[in-house]
């Protein structure tokens, strides 16, 4: 980790927010933009002369599954971490969909992961294993491993995860209500 101040003095943001992203998936969505009109090239200009219900299914497929892909790219093509004085909030894509708010009286702890890799979870994206917990997965790298008082364990990929790491541990620290005896 890298070197901060630390103490009493140490001071952090009200809020603090990181993000990370993967430009890697702006293909896939260019994928699957190039499938919905490949679908709607076959709407217009439909050479066939099988019959009308096979270029329906052919568009209709080709649409959908266009779309599909469209979505679940730009959906997790970046992450954002937002940790303020009582929760933490990760937002994916450019709607914030999907969504979760974790309390910190919920967490346990949190570690730093150097090296969060999307084969461990089984891709990109909003992932579970029964193993291993839950996780947002945007790209290879850095994050931050919340443990949770339920016993699970969230990971997410995020930008200067180790300031994250230590906003979190120092929120979750009981503040002195008097002197220490």
């Amino acid at each position: 980790m890298k070197d901060h101040p630390r103490g009493e003095h140490a001071s952090h943001p009200e809020v603090w927010t990181g993000r990370a992203s993967n430009r890697f998936q702006w293909l896939l969505a260019l994928g699957g933009a190039a499938i919905v009109a490949l679908g709607i090239e076959l709407a217009v200009d439909s050479a066939w002369t099988s019959g009308i219900a096979p270029l329906v299914m052919a568009v209709v497929g080709c649409i959908a599954a266009g779309l599909l892909v469209l979505f679940l790219t730009l959906a997790f093509v970046h992450v954002a971490l937002k940790v303020d004085t009582d929760s933490l909030e990760v937002r994916c894509g450019h709607v914030g969909v999907p969504r979760r708010r974790i309390p910190l009286s919920h967490v346990a702890g949190a570690e730093f992961d150097a090296h969060v890799n999307p084969r461990q979870w089984g891709g990109w994206g909003y992932r579970w294993r029964p193993e291993k917990g839950t996780a947002v997965v945007v790209r290879r790298g850095e994050g931050v491993v919340l443990q949770l008082w339920d016993g699970h364990t969230f990971t997410i990929t995020v930008d200067d995860a180790e300031a994250a790491v230590r906003i979190i541990r120092d929120r979750l620290r009981p503040t002195a209500a008097g002197p220490v005896r």
